[in-house]
């Protein structure tokens, strides 16, 4: 499925030699051959749990990788966490020029917006009120009640000691919400769910969201940069607080452990057809890169 997601944003990200080339390079360079597609991952799993047809997913997958890869790229900027090193390459201002990663972050989503809006080639296309409650979702998710409003949290928090509970506020939006929209947008692909089914699998994503998160921390503060593929021991360094700060190690292992469990649970009323977000689960909550 890697794989698939991969030769999905291939086809659909513009040829490095339509003008302007040199943009479309860099939206190439950062978008293709690396990154564990997580989110595209999450979204085909909960597709396959609604019996949605892989080829109505892959647009969705597309969209939601796309503005992951956008705010790594802006994330990665001197004005915000200013990194040299992403996915095991230099990061886009590194590669390219700060005036350039600006410009690929902006035009990445917008791309994702698009890939969304626009009708695929084939008989399963959701109808259209479906399709504008897709990208109502994604653009929540992306925007200041998302992703975005959890990186100015994350900005405003370095140097603060923050409770458990101001943390996860942080994570749920900064992480999780894209990862929630992920698990929502997959299974808006296939069969409507009955309203308690569609409760249970919310709180699954934002479950497996922090989740994320956490073993994100462990392995910072753990492994090295080239295991990563990005500086390690970079949130200690720039005394940005982190579950492994705030809880210590081991206290944080055992987090990460009630989460999967929680996922697990939670996903139980699915049975097999939950096979695949199961074993996301395990990855997620195993990983080591």
């Amino acid at each position: 499925m890697q794989q698939r997601s991969e030769e999905t944003l291939e086809r659909l990200l513009p040829a490095a030699d339509i003008a302007p080339q040199r943009l479309h390079q860099a939206m190439r360079y950062v978008a293709l051959g690396g990154g564990k597609r997580i989110r595209p991952l999450l979204c085909h799993a909960a597709g396959a749990l609604c019996q949605a047809d892989p080829a109505a997913l892959d647009r969705s997958a597309a969209a939601l990788e796309l503005i992951h890869v956008y705010s790594l790229v802006h994330d990665d900027l001197p004005c915000m966490d200013d990194d040299v090193l992403r996915r095991g390459k230099p990061t886009c201002h590194v590669e390219f020029d700060e005036a350039t990663a600006l410009l690929v972050g902006d035009a990445l989503q917008s791309l994702a917006f698009q890939v969304l809006a626009e009708q695929p080639p084939n008989a399963d296309t959701p109808a259209a009120a479906r399709q504008l409650e897709m990208l109502h979702l994604l653009a929540q998710a992306a925007g200041s009640r998302g992703m975005a409003g959890g990186q100015a949290i994350d900005l405003a928090a370095v140097d603060q000691q923050l409770s458990l509970a101001e943390l996860e506020f942080m994570h749920i939006h900064k992480t999780g919400a894209l990862i929630r929209a992920a698990v929502l947008l997959g299974a808006a692909c296939g069969q409507p769910l009955a309203s308690a089914d569609q409760q249970r699998l919310d709180h699954y994503a934002k479950r497996v969201g922090l989740l994320f998160q956490i073993v994100d921390d462990i392995l910072d503060s753990e492994a090295d940069t080239a295991t990563l593929g990005k500086t390690a021991g970079k949130d200690a360094a720039n005394n940005k607080p982190t579950y492994v700060s705030l809880l210590g190690l081991s206290q944080a292992r055992e987090k990460a452990a009630e989460l999967r469990a929680e996922a697990h649970t939670t996903l139980s009323h699915f049975g097999d057809r939950a096979r695949r977000l199961n074993e996301l689960t395990d990855y997620i909550c195993n990983r080591h890169f």
